[in-house]
């Protein structure tokens, strides 16, 4: 019988201020790099055996010893519109090849079999200026990237996802290159490595009127510029955030590009830690994309109980493409490290009350992410 965990999301009746706690877990842990998300938190019993129940393993192994030997493959066996849960059981290995989970197939989880996140890769090097095969022009950011997520409730564990474009190669093309593009609501990445260099994780919403919900947790996202960008309203959460160096060694460039439309919730960061090999003072956490020149977009990122690391800039807000970071939406809240700073006109932190209303759980919404 199989235990149902849940993230344990809720709204806290009594919060415990300058507490370092994520949901329970010691930040010190995090920054320390220690943090794991083995214990069963949620429900036991008859629910979990009845979800066992109607749930669908399939599996993948190169070697051939699984039903499949291609995650696409996989993939392309669901039925459509299936109405319960399919998992794709992803044997240790490398798996190159591009997978798309269409919107028609939703409830499936991609989940890697090994005994590290690191055992179980899925990997591909197209970039927005990479020419397709069939002459039809390049792929563009969206298409580039190596998993393209349009199905609601997809889950994604265990495994790494990565777009390892080679930019010094290639300079002669445009260099944005995705790991994972979501573009769907209720997508659950649950101890993952995303990444790549620029633009390694974009959460999209299949239209700008359509909701798209991302949570992201106890997981490693890896880039140098805007690598976690888009409309989607986003959670990165009890996760390390590690910036790369460029590909020529220098160290510059953008944790967030949000794109959120006006009412929405954008991306928030919280309970992490942000840091990597790069210089002192050369990161900003973010800047406002107003995709496609668009105005009337209202651009979020929240970064709160997060330990930052001496490579975040003292200023760590920015303008891009012609947007004021500070008509949009850009703020701290309780952040601590050697890249933490104090409120000015230049660093935004939010007030006791403004962050009761910018919890993680005000973010999902009605949605808890739970996994089987």
């Amino acid at each position: 019988m199989s235990a149902h965990r849940s993230t344990g999301i809720s709204r806290p009746r009594h919060r415990r201020r300058g507490t370092a706690l994520a949901f329970g877990v010691p930040l010190a842990l995090i920054a320390a790099g220690t943090l794991a998300y083995g214990t069963d938190l949620g429900l036991f019993g008859a629910q979990a055996q009845a979800r066992a129940a109607t749930t669908t393993t399939l599996t993948v192994a190169k070697d051939g010893s699984g039903q499949y030997t291609t995650v696409q493959a996989a993939v392309n066996a669901v039925p459509a519109n299936n109405p319960a849960r399919v998992v794709i059981a992803v044997k240790p290995g490398t798996y190159r090849e591009l997978v798309k989970v269409p919107a028609s197939k939703p409830h499936v989880t991609v989940q890697g079999t090994g005994g590290s996140r690191k055992d179980t890769t899925i990997v591909y090097d197209n970039a927005s200026g990479t020419p397709k095969p069939d002459g039809s022009g390049t792929y563009g950011t969206g298409g580039s990237a190596t998993v393209a997520v349009d199905a609601d409730d997809f889950q994604a564990r265990n495994l790494t996802i990565s777009n390892d474009f080679d930019e010094a190669a290639h300079q002669d093309i445009a260099n944005q290159a995705v790991a994972l593009r979501t573009s769907a609501d209720k997508v659950f990445l649950d101890g993952v490595i995303v990444s790549g260099d620029q633009d390694t994780l974009l959460v999209d919403t299949a239209a700008k009127d359509k909701q798209g919900r991302v949570y992201v947790t106890d997981s490693y996202v890896i880039g140098n510029t805007d690598f976690i960008f888009g409309r989607a309203t986003a959670v990165i959460d009890r996760s390390v955030i590690t910036l790369k160096k460029r590909w020529n060694g220098t160290s510059a460039g953008y944790v967030t590009a949000p794109s959120t439309a006006a009412g929405r919730k954008g991306i928030l960061i919280a309970n992490s830690t942000v840091g990597g090999d790069v210089a002192d003072r050369s990161f900003h956490l973010g800047r406002p994309w107003h995709a496609g020149g668009d105005a009337a977009l209202d651009p979020q990122t929240t970064v709160r109980n997060t330990v930052l690391s001496a490579a975040v800039r003292t200023t760590p807000w920015t303008d891009m493409s012609g947007f004021s970071w500070k008509d949009d939406r850009f703020a701290e809240y309780r952040n601590s490290g050697a890249g933490a700073g104090a409120a000015s006109a230049d660093r935004p932190q939010l007030t006791d009350a403004q962050a009761a209303d910018q919890e993680v759980a005000d973010w999902l919404g009605d949605w808890t992410p739970t996994a089987p």
